[in-house]
């Protein structure tokens, strides 16, 4: 019970990919106009990244160690391709809006992180759970930056839910009584709220000031000196 506790904590807190890590931050910044979005590229990266490691796991005695990262990298191609095949097919406007960022998903380096670190070495329900947490974990961070940028850029929260759940879905969005700032929405406007976040979990865990240097009336402790 504590391992699983443990592996989730850190998959969504203590070491997620995108507040800790800092990985994935090329879909991260580019996709999260909205809350929609983000939410539909923060599912397909969990994905990946369950599958991913269950198999990986799986077949971890089998691999040859020279080529397991090319063998982690057409794994992951693989499973990505599957998803892009099949938003197309059953979600076309959606898969026409996130376009390139899909098959990016490839080049996320939290995912190979998870392969190597997690999914070879350790049992298949582990990798599995381990990928879930920070599936998740980035997924959290994708929802929350798209709708602060949302917010602020256009004044409404859950537009374009349609495009997820069709039909007339549009009246789940929330339409807020100001218009919104256009930089919001703008690649400056992705910057400004990942350093928001940043700063609000910095906070939330009390991070301490770095420990200075020794001043020649405060002598270095054995420590300090080292060996």
């Amino acid at each position: 019970m504590d391992e699983i506790r443990k592996t989730l904590h850190e998959g969504l807190w203590t070491s997620n990919p995108a507040l800790v890590q800092l990985l994935g931050l090329c879909p991260l910044l580019a996709i999260t106009t909205t809350a929609v979005y983000g939410f539909a590229l923060g599912v397909a990266t969990t994905a990946v990244l369950v599958v991913t490691n269950a198999v990986i796991s799986t077949v971890r005695r089998s691999l040859v160690p020279v080529v397991r990262i090319p063998l982690f990298v057409l794994i992951i191609a693989s499973l990505v391709t599957c998803i892009d095949l099949l938003t197309n097919a059953f979600l076309h406007d959606l898969h026409e809006v996130l376009g390139l960022f899909i098959p990016l998903i490839i080049t996320n380096c939290a995912i190979l992180a998870q392969a190597e670190t997690v999914a070879s070495r350790r049992p298949v329900w582990i990798s599995a759970l381990s990928g879930f947490a920070t599936g998740v974990g980035f997924l959290t961070v994708l929802v929350a930056l798209g709708a602060l940028r949302e917010i602020a850029g256009q004044g409404t929260l859950l537009a374009g839910t349609a495009l997820l759940l069709g039909g007339e879905s549009d009246r789940f969005t929330i339409e807020l009584p100001f218009d919104g700032v256009l930089a919001a929405v703008l690649p400056p406007g992705a910057f400004f709220g990942l350093a928001v976040l940043l700063a609000v979990r910095n906070l939330l865990v009390g991070e301490r000031e770095p420990s200075r240097l020794p001043t020649a009336e405060e002598p270095a402790t054995a420590a300090e000196r080292g060996p």
